[in-house]
């Protein structure tokens, strides 16, 4: 029961649900990702490499055999780098794409958090630590003052 309880208060808590909205998101970010890179960046990329597709770029290690019938004995083996290069930029491109996000949220959170810039709602646990912070130093100079 002692389980339940716990898995209770981690859903009610809100836990699950960010996570649950992270998952959601990422996976949406993904196709955003996946699109911005086949069909607006690879594109000009071909283009200017002189049409080729970087997809379909490969190393035969191994050719494929046939028999006197045509049929495939062994097939062919070959490292796919190309592939790997549009992985590599995915990789690329998420990563600077979450960079700019986070710089964006830490930017707003920095000015929210800022109590002196009214411009922005600060929250108020933040505005009633600076009220504390202010009360400590007033009180600090007064005790100052009565030493001297």
């Amino acid at each position: 029961m002692d389980l339940l309880k716990e898995f209770k208060e981690f859903a009610v808590k809100g836990n699950m649900m960010d996570m649950a909205i992270g998952v959601i998101i990422g996976a949406s970010f993904n196709k955003v990702i996946d699109v911005l890179v086949k069909k607006v960046l690879m594109p000009p990329l071909t283009y200017l490499t002189n049409g080729i597709n970087f997809s379909d770029k490969i190393l035969i290690l191994r050719e494929a055999e046939k028999n006197k019938a045509g049929e495939i004995i062994n097939e062919q083996i070959a490292l796919g780098y190309g592939a790997l290069f549009e992985a590599f930029l995915d990789f690329f491109i998420i990563g600077f794409t979450v960079f700019i996000v986070v710089k964006f949220m830490n930017r707003l959170r920095y000015k929210a958090q800022d109590t002196t810039d009214k411009t922005v709602v600060t929250p108020k646990d933040i505005e009633l630590l600076s009220d504390l912070t202010d009360l400590m130093k007033e009180q600090n100079e007064l005790l100052k003052r009565k030493v001297n």
